[in-house]
């Protein structure tokens, strides 16, 4: 390269930078600008007014005495409702049982998801049909879901129980339990409904991450003489690790966030068991009335998963630079 045009690419009107531009092209860029942003405030309008809105006014009444019921001026107190909640014992436990039903539901999720998605993908007969039933619980909304498996757990009328007793795994009704009602499975029982109501969405994403992988490298791992073991570590795993990265992702936000379903199968109980922190803020709000204090319990619940995902995902994408 000459000097003349190395010295010509760095400046205005060089090969290397594009021409200034005219005040008309600028004054046109400006005017596709701003009618940009006018075709997006359709969309952006009810995302400000019921996300945003809500968010930041919740963040600002966390640090106020906020109270149902009170005559007097609400005040802001600082970090006061934070100091409290450091040292309450019960929304802590409440947090670990939080955290043991998210790990637990997002972990069962992704495993069954798997190896259904496996099975859909393979060139079955009505593979349509299975499909579409795969998709039933989550076409459900989540008061039907509980409701219907508030039929299955009871002790003495419970699906569940007389179909044990029919297997011979139980005798009598003096083995019958009360799945929802018991301290020892009443987390488990309420685990159970969550992967199920929560399993076919993530079935459907990772059912869309296997049909993009190439048939190209199955076949030339079968060609090699790969078992399916291997073909599928080898090749389909690796592929599929940004979608399976992604919705772990989502589904341990959902899942930790989860209210409704576990409000209709058991309100939080037996003794606590099944009271998740998303439960306990809603009782200290509208049954209590500290709407400033469950504010900052949303709000420490919000950081603290903000960083365990942060870490999740740190970690996952050094393991994996691609």
């Amino acid at each position: 390269m000459s000097l003349t045009a190395s010295r010509a690419d760095g400046v205005p009107g060089g090969r290397g930078t594009p021409p200034p531009r005219t005040p008309a092209q600028r004054r046109r860029a400006l005017g596709l600008d701003r009618g940009a942003w006018f075709l997006l405030l359709p969309a952006l309008i009810p995302i400000l007014v019921l996300s945003v809105g809500p968010l930041l006014y919740g963040v600002g009444l966390a640090f106020t005495d906020s109270q149902a019921g009170r005559t007097d001026p609400t005040r802001f107190v600082g970090l006061d409702n934070f100091l409290d909640l450091r040292f309450d014992s019960l929304f802590w436990d409440s947090f670990g049982i939080g955290l043991t039903w998210a790990f637990s539901v997002t972990a069962v999720q992704l495993a069954l998801a798997l190896g259904l998605a496996l099975l859909l993908d393979q060139n079955l007969e009505l593979r349509w049909l299975a499909r579409t039933l795969a998709l039933v619980p989550w076409a459900m909304p989540e008061v039907v879901v509980g409701i219907m498996w508030r039929l299955v757990y009871p002790a003495d009328a419970g699906v569940l129980n007389k179909t044990l007793a029919q297997l011979g795994l139980i005798h009598g009704t003096s083995g019958n339990v009360d799945w929802l009602a018991d301290l020892s499975y009443a987390l488990p029982a309420v685990v159970v409904v969550g992967v199920w109501a929560g399993m076919p969405q993530t079935t459907v994403v990772l059912l869309a991450g296997l049909q993009s992988v190439p048939h190209e490298l199955r076949e030339a791992a079968q060609l090699d003489g790969a078992g399916l073991w291997r073909r599928f570590t080898a090749d389909t795993w690796p592929a599929l690790g940004p979608v399976v990265l992604s919705i772990t992702a989502l589904n341990f936000i959902w899942n930790f966030n989860s209210f409704g379903l576990v409000y209709v199968l058991t309100q939080g109980g037996p003794g606590g068991r099944t009271r998740l922190p998303s439960l306990f803020a809603y009782e200290e709000a509208f049954t209590y009335g500290q709407f400033g204090y469950a504010a900052a319990m949303g709000l420490v619940m919000v950081a603290v998963i903000a960083v365990l995902l942060t870490l999740f995902l740190r970690t996952r994408l050094t393991e994996d630079p691609a």
